[in-house]
């Protein structure tokens, strides 16, 4: 036995017309209602209800305008209407969740969009000018060793620093930067605005109130300033610590395969073991931020890093111009034996923000200030 649909050219096509033209309305409504809805919701009911009522429209209007369909077997016995016309609802109903499914993500990729475009929108870049002084309460001696103009250095390493490898004759030429965190999970005191339950001690996982959060701060600084900005937050130290350098040369070595870059900055938080109050901070104008400290690396711990100096001439400029334009806002330069993959860029760094007393809000404004300053020195 076998089924036979009997369906006439006139009825199928006002079918097909009064079902694209139901289609059609319904898609035009929904995105009305769509763009008006006030909460989540709203947004549910409507979808149900359209969905309700596009599949009465339709089956209504199946009923009327198709009256005459019936499926006969071979000996002419009538059997239940079912078959090519449920089949026919059911496929267009389906293609207009799919309508609105596509729809809602690109109404999300949208909002994502704006977010962004606000938050580069209300980015305050640095006034110069402005009165500074350090604020740091009960501070820890910089037990500076070395003195360069109005730069001051600690060096720990057994070299004897002449005027030449002082001397920041150094010219920038590949502006391209990127910024990579080797301690991912380093952050900083809870405050008001960024409130947080650390998941060690000063660190946490959340992005979002990690050292990440201040590169991320720096990138969209310098972006400002029209550099092209490379900035990696990979987890380094999670979940194991141990293995964090090693794991973050690979990341910064793949990154330089695709983006050539001469300036490589390992944004750091100061671990101060002994002090887990300990807040260096400085006043410009009304500003209170986080005071900054450069690491430079050598090659006296025995592992290859021919450009070290390059590296140190790269943070005297810098720093000395921030001497100039905000005086204090930086910590003597730490010159060291180890070699924290400085090797991978011409001008490498550790750069440190603040330290485990500062607060997010202070190391995010320590960004535009550095960010002025390194514009500064690449003109």
């Amino acid at each position: 036995m076998f089924n036979v649909t009997i369906l006439k050219g006139k009825d199928i096509l006002k079918f097909i017309i009064v079902t694209s033209i139901i289609i059609i309305a319904i898609i035009i409504v929904f995105k009305r209602l769509n763009k008006e809805k006030n909460n989540e919701i709203v947004t549910k009911n409507l979808e149900s209800g359209i969905d309700f009522l596009s599949e009465k429209m339709i089956t209504s209007s199946i009923k009327q305008i198709l009256p005459n369909v019936q499926t006969e077997n071979k000996n002419n016995i009538k059997i239940e209407e079912k078959s090519v016309l449920e089949d026919i609802l059911k496929n267009q109903i389906q293609a207009m969740n799919q309508l609105e499914d596509k729809n809602e993500k690109n109404e999300e990729i949208s909002d994502e969009v704006k977010s962004d475009k606000t938050q580069e929108d209300n980015i305050t870049l640095a006034k110069t000018g402005l009165t500074t002084e350090v604020i740091t309460q009960d501070p820890i001696p910089d037990n500076a060793n070395l003195e360069y103009g109005n730069v001051k250095i600690k060096n720990q390493t057994t070299y004897e620093l002449t005027e030449e490898m002082l001397n920041p004759n150094i010219v920038i030429e590949n502006k391209n930067i990127v910024l990579f965190h080797t301690h991912t999970c380093e952050s900083y005191s809870s405050s008001e605005k960024y409130n947080y339950t650390p998941t060690g001690n000063f660190r946490t996982t959340d992005l979002n109130f990690s050292v990440a959060k201040v590169g991320t701060e720096l990138e969209n600084q310098l972006k400002q300033y029209n550099y092209n900005v490379i900035h990696d937050t990979s987890y380094h130290d999670y979940p194991n610590y141990t293995g964090s350098y090693t794991r973050s040369l690979e990341t910064v070595e793949n990154i330089l395969k695709e983006n050539p870059s001469d300036i490589v900055i390992d944004l750091h938080r100061d671990a101060v073991g002994s002090r887990s109050d300990y807040a260096p901070k400085v006043k410009i104008g009304d500003d209170e931020a986080a005071q900054i400290m450069f690491v430079i690396g050598t090659n006296e711990g025995g592992l290859w890093h021919p450009n070290w100096n390059q590296n140190l001439k790269f943070a005297i400029k810098v720093q000395q111009k921030a001497e100039e334009m905000y005086p204090g806002l930086f910590k003597p330069i730490m010159l060291t034996k180890s070699r924290y993959n400085q090797h991978t860029g011409k001008f490498a760094s550790i750069i440190e923000v603040g330290a485990t007393g500062n607060t997010l809000e202070q190391c995010l404004t320590s960004m535009k200030y550095l960010a002025k300053v390194i514009d500064e020195i690449m003109k």
